[in-house]
Formats: structure tokens, C-alpha cells, sequence
């Protein structure tokens, strides 16, 4: 578990909160049924509307990226490479065979069979790339789910407001109603900004952060497989490697 996600999270909620009473209000205030369902639900419309099923089902299945990101080790990674490279010198590239199976990776083991499969260099880094930006593209769509969530929030909370405002012009005629309106007109805009600026947005600014260290990581795996298919020296290919360290 991440936990200064957790704790970010939590202080999105507190901030709210404490907010409202250090400013004399209630925590009471805050909740108004109307002004849930105008900025969640129509933001939850709109983004159902902007996107396709798949996406959205993608973007659901990265919420938990957030609180439990994958770990990324390139120093790690490439002391592999190196390894799988010193295996292929001695033992050619069949000897590979048998470190397929013991990653956990599908990007990984389909590095590694073009390698025992003999497939040229270029052919294992055309084959890998494509498949890293398709990933990377389906990936970046589903982020961009909470990105567009929260352009969309802080309107749903103008739409609301201005529906609670219109609710209280119909009571002018009594005047002891006219505060608790307005105030009620108000936490809609307090769920739209609070839902883009607290949760969505940097929501899809942390899964993008993740995507891009994903990427990375494999982009020094085609280089290493394909530096070990070329032939290369197992020092020249961690001095080569390095250089995605520095």
C-alpha cells in the first residue's frame, strides 16, 4: 500500500471538513441529496458518455494503482539483462529458455522467446514497441477518465448551484427561507471543485506518473533484448543500459 496516497486522500476529505466548521458552518451542510446526485451522477453521465465500455472498465481497474502501485526497480532490471546476456554467451540463446517461464511479466517472457526463437533485432524491437505503445495508449485513455471527470465536476456544481438558486428565487416571499437556500445552492459548487482539484485531477496526474514509469522500465528491456540478440558484450550492454539510470 502506498501510504501517502492514503493520506493524501484522507486530508481531501479532512480538509473539506475542518474547513467548513473552522468557518462556522456545520458538518450537517455539507450533505444535500440534490447536489450529490446533479455533480456525481452527471459527471459520472458525462464521462460514461465520452467514453467507450472498455475504457471505463480500464480506468475502474486502476483506481487501485493508486493506493498500490507496482513497484519499479531499473537497477534491478537491468542486472537481468546483464545476467541474461552472460547466459546467452555461454550457453546461446537457447539457453534463455528456461528464465521464461519465471517471469511474471507477459511483456518480459514475449521479450525473451523472439530472443530463443532466433528473431532479428529490428523484428524484436518492432514487435515489442508496438506492443509498448498500444499499451501505453490504452493505458494513457483510461487515465485521462479521471482527467476529464474532473473538467467536467466543477460544472456539474455551477448546474447545481444555479438549480438550488432558482429553487430560492420561487420562496422570495419568505424571507427565513432564503438563507438556508442559498446555502444549499452552494454545496454543489463545494462537490464540483472539491471532486476535481482533491480526487480526480491528481488522480489522473499520479496514474499518468505510473504509466510513464512503466514505459520507461520496458523501453530498457527492448534495448537489452535487443542488444543481446546483436551480440553485444555483456558490459557494453550494462554501460549502454545505464545511461536510462542517469
Amino acid at each position: 500500500m502506498d501510504l501517502v496516497s492514503i493520506i493524501g486522500t484522507i486530508l481531501a476529505f479532512l480538509v473539506v471538513i475542518v474547513g467548513t466548521v473552522l468557518k462556522g458552518s456545520s458538518i450537517s451542510a455539507l450533505w444535500n441529496p440534490g447536489a450529490f446526485v446533479i455533480v456525481f451522477m452527471g459527471t459520472l453521465a458525462a464521462v460514461m458518455l465520452q467514453n467507450s465500455w472498455q475504457v471505463l472498465r480500464r480506468a475502474a481497474g486502476m483506481t487501485r494503482l493508486i493506493y498500490q502501485p507496482p513497484r519499479h526497480y531499473p537497477d534491478d532490471l537491468v542486472s537481468r539483462v546483464v545476467g541474461w546476456s552472460e547466459i546467452s554467451r555461454r550457453q546461446g540463446l537457447l539457453g534463455l529458455e528456461s528464465q521464461i517461464d519465471s517471469e511474471a511479466d507477459g511483456f518480459v517472457r514475449k521479450g525473451l522467446q523472439l530472443l530463443v526463437d532466433g528473431s532479428e533485432p529490428e523484428a524484436i524491437r518492432s514487435v515489442l514497441e508496438v506492443e509498448l505503445d498500444t499499451r501505453e495508449q490504452v493505458d494513457m485513455a483510461a487515465a485521462k477518465v479521471f482527467e476529464h471527470a474532473g473538467i467536467y465536476s466543477p460544472t456539474m456544481g455551477i448546474i447545481g448551484a444555479v438549480l438550488g438558486l432558482m429553487a430560492v428565487m420561487q420562496h422570495l416571499s419568505d424571507p427565513s427561507e432564503l438563507g438556508h437556500g442559498i446555502a444549499a445552492a452552494f454545496v454543489s459548487t463545494i462537490y464540483g471543485v472539491s471532486l476535481a482539484n482533491l480526487l480526480m485531477l491528481p488522480m489522473a496526474a499520479r496514474l499518468k506518473t505510473l504509466i510513464g514509469k512503466q514505459a520507461r522500465m520496458r523501453e530498457i528491456l527492448i534495448e537489452g533484448l535487443v542488444s543481446i540478440a546483436e551480440g553485444e558484450n555483456p558490459r557494453q550492454i550494462e554501460s549502454k543500459l545505464q545511461g536510462y539510470l542517469s
